[in-house]
């Protein structure tokens, strides 16, 4: 993996600043940095004024694994193109009715998982996060997460930082979302920054795709990486001072 803000990086996001490129982000732990309350997840100042300009200047969009409504409260009305939640599932058409596979996998989760400290099962309608963050052994609570997953038709395990996601499989990922809002878009280029497994199949739609994992990683489709979350606003401010001198020097 290449670090996306050295020098020798530059000349690569100069050539997305002169194309028609799409920038995809997820939210939790890429934008907004990663917190022990999902609840209490924000942007920072800096972080919504950077998104300020850069949605002025490229077409850009969100896919997060959050539930569209609690997500859309999160960006503050910014233009982006369109906000994707529930890991691609949930788009901007009329809302989806919650699963019934989704609402007997929380039963029998809290059936199995109850007596787990620490552990919460978060019902986002069409799909779960199961969170562990809080447990006081995450590694034995993990196991019996992804032990209790196996049994529940119909689900797909999306793995996370301190949580397993499971969404109903078949329905739409972040990567073929991405690829739909490249074409629809008519975008030649893709930047896509995310930071974790959940969006791997973001990081390898191939083409013309910059995927910048936040935090390197040895087994990733990414080919780039920021050092930290903290990071991400200068990479912000970084593409929105390319595009903006390269429309400088065209008057």
């Amino acid at each position: 993996m290449r670090y996306i803000l050295s020098q020798a990086s530059r000349a690569t996001l100069a050539e997305l600043a002169q194309e028609r490129t799409l920038c995809a982000f997820d939210f939790d732990g890429t934008l907004a940095p990663i917190v022990d309350n999902p609840d209490a997840a924000a942007l920072s100042k800096r972080t919504q004024r950077a998104l300020g300009r850069l949605t002025a200047l490229y077409p850009c969009v969100i896919l997060s694994g959050r539930a569209r409504p609690d997500l859309m409260g999160r960006l503050d009305g910014m233009p982006f193109e369109r906000v994707f939640g529930n890991h691609g599932a949930e788009g901007a058409g009329p809302k989806p009715k919650p699963r019934p596979e989704v609402k007997k996998w929380k039963a029998a989760l809290e059936l199995e998982l109850g007596t787990v400290p620490g552990l919460w099962v978060e019902d986002k309608g069409l799909s779960l996060a199961v969170h562990y963050r809080q447990s006081p052994n995450r590694s034995a609570a993990l196991r019996q997460i992804l032990r209790a997953a196996q049994n529940l038709a119909g689900a797909r395990v999306l793995g996370g930082k301190q949580v397993v996601n499971l969404v109903v499989d078949g329905d739409p990922d972040k990567g073929t979302v991405l690829l739909s809002e490249r074409a629809r878009l008519r975008c030649e280029s893709v930047l896509y920054v995310g930071d974790d497994r959940n969006d791997e199949e973001a990081f390898a739609i191939g083409g013309r795709t910059i995927a910048v994992r936040v935090g390197r990683a040895l087994r990733s489709q990414a080919s780039y990486y920021l050092r930290t979350q903290s990071e991400m606003d200068t990479l912000l401010e970084l593409m929105v001072k390319l595009r903006e001198g390269i429309q400088s020097s065209a008057q």
